[in-house]
């Protein structure tokens, strides 16, 4: 809680190094982490599809912060009954709550991607690229 006098509006939270919210931070906030909850908030996805929607993400590390995910609590795994063995994976609740605040977050940054470009790449007349004339 804020302390009198303090800005209501600034977060107070503080999160030790070894508290276990950094990790989860982590997972959810990594490049894939955050891409495969897009990927899933469309809905169900077997692995293929996921690994599709993902282009660019090797086995292993879809693998790994799929884990992660799941672990956390975020993404439900189900194996069906079948041979060969068909496996969907999904948002759980929590997932679900989280995707909703990412999706404005993605939304946003994709609008605004543009502009941001453009003010990191350099210009004709700053001093870094006449340098390299």
């Amino acid at each position: 809680m804020p302390q009198t006098g303090e800005n209501p509006h600034r977060s107070t939270l503080s999160i030790p190094a070894d508290c276990a919210t950094r990790a989860v931070l982590g997972h959810v906030t990594n490049r894939w982490g955050t891409l495969i909850l897009l990927a899933l908030s469309d809905g169900t996805l077997r692995w293929n599809e996921l690994r599709r929607a993902l282009d660019g993400v090797s086995e292993k590390m879809l693998s790994q912060c799929l884990q992660s995910l799941i672990s956390d609590g975020f993404i439900l795994r189900e194996q069906k009954p079948t041979m060969p063995p068909h496996v969907e994976y999904s948002l759980t609740k929590v997932g679900r709550e989280i995707t909703e605040l990412l999706v404005p977050l993605f939304e946003r940054i994709a609008f605004h991607t543009g502009e941001l470009t453009e003010l990191t790449q350099p210009t004709e007349s700053s001093p870094k690229s006449a340098s390299h004339q």
